[in-house]
């Protein structure tokens, strides 16, 4: 295969591929889900995966269980291999197999790994050889053309996809840090009171013991250390309210890309950043029924 036929292969397939999990996901879920990694139409692991299939097993065409075992190893390590780079640079699990038994690190698993070696068998025997000869039909120069927008649409694509990611973990971070400082505001506050009121029994003691000769100095004491302590009590209050509506408001406004990956991975876990994420989700979820609902009655009528 050539350079120009290793492109157009992966565009094709990566079509195909999105198609297809579009479709799944549709059956699956009653409704459009855009089921790639990036916000076109395209999943670059099926493009990537089936060009390297179908580039390296032509010489085991003729021979069908061969070519079954190959291309169910082959395809095996792709998703493997994608899976676990994804977690490494973006620090969440996309998919996971975890569930299933005799899975490898919840990446991979030998029920799909056999439904991808059928799938690449059926896409080896018969839809490459059209594929080919659709590609053969276009003049070279339309076919360069074609492939130079589709690369720049591609690149741009990931540049966003990347960007809006890196600022989902960015927002995921964030709020931990909020929530840590307002279990820290959570804490300053109890010991407040629990000084006060210890505070308040040793100044009981003090005065018992010496009850006429400092009555009046520990009242003045008392409501001095009242004083502060609601001074103190009411500037925690208030950067509390400041952080709480701060964390809702960022749980409450994700970014395009970070409401899309949702609900394209709807089993994707973050390794860091669990809380956050699950409430972000939450949010999503809330939000998407009303229009689930909608779109139910307006089937009905």
């Amino acid at each position: 295969m050539t350079y120009y036929d290793i492109l157009f292969s992966f565009f094709i397939y990566g079509f195909l591929g999105w198609c297809s999990e579009v479709a799944f996901a549709a059956f699956k879920q009653h409704s459009f889900v855009n089921r790639g990694f990036l916000n076109g139409p395209i999943c670059p692991i099926y493009g990537i995966g089936v060009t390297v299939v179908v580039a390296s097993l032509q010489p085991y065409v003729g021979n069908l269980i061969l070519l079954y075992i190959t291309s169910t190893i082959l395809v095996t390590f792709l998703e493997w291999l994608t899976g676990f780079l994804l977690e490494k640079m973006f620090h969440h699990r996309w998919w996971d197999y975890s569930e299933m038994p005799l899975n490898i690190g919840g990446y991979v698993c030998p029920l799909f790994s056999a439904i991808w070696g059928v799938a690449c068998v059926l896409i080896v025997k018969l839809i490459y050889p059209f594929t080919d000869k659709l590609v053969s039909f276009l003049p070279i120069w339309l076919g360069k053309f074609l492939l130079v927008l589709l690369s720049i649409a591609l690149i741009v694509d990931i540049c966003i996809t990347v960007q809006g990611i890196l600022k989902f973990n960015k927002r995921l971070a964030l709020m931990e840090d909020i929530a840590k400082e307002l279990r820290n505001i959570s804490d300053q506050i109890g010991e407040n009171i629990y000084d006060s009121m210890m505070d308040g029994l040793e100044a009981q003691d003090r005065l018992k013991a010496r009850a006429d000769v400092i009555r009046e100095k520990v009242d003045e004491a008392k409501q001095e250390n009242a004083d502060e302590l609601k001074a103190r009590m009411d500037s925690l209050k208030q950067r509390a309210e400041e952080l709480r509506s701060k964390y809702e408001k960022m749980a409450k406004l994700p970014t395009f890309t970070s409401r899309r990956i949702l609900r394209a991975f709807p089993k994707m876990m973050p390794r860091e950043h669990v809380r956050e994420f699950g409430q972000l989700r939450r949010i999503l979820k809330k939000k998407r029924r009303p229009f689930q609902v909608l779109c139910k009655l307006k089937k009905l009528t």
